[in-house]
């Protein structure tokens, strides 16, 4: 059955190609073994077709193609999602574009979302903390608030981030940093002076 539903989505996307946008992807490098270029909204009307399926998501994710890893993120039911499979999934993100969808279609609605989170702005790794801020932007937007030391914490990854020599993890970690400050007056004045005055006014 997973495996029929597999084959029908594969071919599915041969009749939603959209060629200028995959070659736009392949020359910024976001690279994959195959890449339709289809439209993430046509993606989430396919994955609602879909319903949520634990089995296809798993299958889908093992294909090294763009659709077939953002259908994974959509059609996955985080309540059924062990945290070793999230934690496989990330070591596997390809580029910028897969960390953020991971965060956003998946794992933001994930028990061990906050604890991923922060783990994953620590790391060395920049799809990891590009992955991390992401989903804790995602988390502060929702209104989940960290304490003191989770708030800290944060606040001294953001400052060495954003002095970060990859793009990327700048900008993730100013739209979560922004994020941070829009839960409220008593995060906005926990915000070092330093960074306030170059990000937030």
């Amino acid at each position: 059955m997973t495996e029929d539903k597999l084959k029908e989505i594969k071919q599915s996307f041969r009749l939603m190609m959209n060629g200028p946008a995959s070659q736009s992807m392949r020359q910024k490098g976001v690279g994959y073994k195959l890449n339709w270029g289809v439209p993430f909204p046509q993606l989430r009307a396919m994955a609602a077709d879909y319903g949520k399926d634990y089995h296809l998501a798993i299958a889908l994710w093992k294909e090294d193609i763009r659709e077939c890893k953002i259908l994974a993120t959509l059609i996955m039911p985080a309540d059924e999602m062990p945290r070793e499979v999230a934690e496989l999934w990330l070591e596997q993100v390809p580029n910028q574009e897969m960390a953020e969808m991971l965060a956003f279609n998946l794992l933001q609605h994930a028990d061990y979302a906050p604890e991923m989170a922060y783990e994953a702005i620590a790391s060395s790794r920049p799809l990891y903390q590009i992955f991390g801020f992401s989903l804790l932007g995602r988390l502060f937007m929702r209104g989940l608030e960290p304490n003191d030391r989770g708030a800290n914490e944060f606040l001294d990854q953001v400052a060495v981030a954003l002095k970060d020599s990859n793009v990327g993890v700048q900008h993730a970690a100013l739209n979560c940093l922004l994020r941070f400050a829009d839960l409220g007056p008593r995060f906005t004045h926990m915000v070092p002076k330093s960074l306030a005055d170059a990000y937030l006014m």
